[in-house]
């Protein structure tokens, strides 16, 4: 199967270039919300490997508003690049998890940012409803709008483990609910999550190639500090291991070969920054795991789709 930009799988700049024909950034925003699993409602302390602080830049803070942290954002970013577009990133915690009033009003102070063309908003697939919905699919008859779940595993057991605080049958019924609403669906993942076998990973791709997503974030299990699973690597390390940059390439062209050929792949791994990170480290950029993930892809012959069951 062909794929764009001589990759073995369907890559998430050619799909910007596809869509919006001219460079798009996104910019980081922080809503101040909180999570479920934080503030009592389902549980206490959030996930078990959640520090937001290992991705929210500087000029992204709560107690600035929203049109202030993207004209900061812009102004960061065109600094470098003079021409681009720009989507507001609802990245931090739960960004459907406020009253419904009070996240239309946000969403449309950003989509009214002359710069902005749309939105990609991080969620949980047990924060949303058939009014946000709605509301959403409203919103992208005029500007793009993706919606991300975390659904981080396919198994209950690993859910309940990092303290979700959800089902996997919460998740798939989010994307029913969303699906064929104009919504860009999108899904995050941690590969390497304590407790979960080679086989249970590659079942992940199988599992997730019969969701309607349209893309797809995959993050390496990495261990920062001031998280619990911090203080669980820290008191009881045996219940962790971690692959080596090898052993993940390895693994990561094969869960390739099984997904759906459709889902555009955004990224391969997370890089938290290194004064927070415990383990493990790799020392590589992403751009050279993923320049080793293609020439893995060629060594094995694997592409995309290629074993998909589906």
């Amino acid at each position: 199967m062909r794929f764009s930009n001589n990759k073995r799988y369907n890559d998430y700049s050619s799909f910007i270039k596809r869509r919006f024909s001219e460079r798009v950034q996104k910019i980081s925003l922080d809503t101040g919300f909180t999570c479920p699993n934080r503030d009592g409602t389902k549980g206490r302390g959030g996930c078990t490997y959640c520090n937001n602080n290992s991705f929210n830049p500087n000029y992204c803070k709560p107690d600035k508003s929203i049109t202030q942290q993207l004209d900061e954002g812009i102004s960061f970013f065109s600094k470098k690049y003079k021409t681009q577009r720009y989507l507001a990133y609802f990245q931090a915690y739960t960004n459907t998890y406020a009253d419904i009033n009070l996240v239309k009003q946000l969403y449309n102070e950003a989509v009214n940012h002359p710069q902005v063309i749309g939105l990609v908003i991080g969620t949980r697939p047990d924060c949303i409803n058939e009014d946000l919905i709605n509301f959403l699919s409203e919103l992208s008859k005029d500007y793009f709008i993706s919606l991300e779940f975390g659904v981080e595993s396919t198994l209950d057991r690993t859910l309940k483990d990092i303290n979700r605080c959800h089902s996997y049958k919460e998740t798939v019924d989010a994307y029913q609910l969303a699906k064929n609403k104009g919504l860009h669906l999108g899904a995050h993942m941690i590969i390497g999550l304590p407790g979960e076998t080679k086989d249970d990973i590659l079942n992940h791709a199988i599992e997730l190639s019969k969701l309607p997503i349209n893309s797809l974030k995959l993050h390496h299990l990495q261990i920062v500090k001031h998280t619990m699973m911090a203080h669980q690597f820290k008191t009881n390390p045996t219940q962790f291991s971690f692959y080596s940059v090898e052993e993940y390439i390895d693994l990561i062209t094969e869960f390739v070969g099984l997904l759906r050929p459709d889902i555009i792949i955004e990224r391969f791994i997370s890089q938290s920054p290194k004064h927070l990170l415990i383990a493990p480290n790799w020392n590589l950029k992403n751009y050279e795991i993923v320049d080793k993930i293609d020439k893995k892809l060629i060594e094995k012959n694997l592409w995309q789709g290629k074993q998909c069951l589906l």
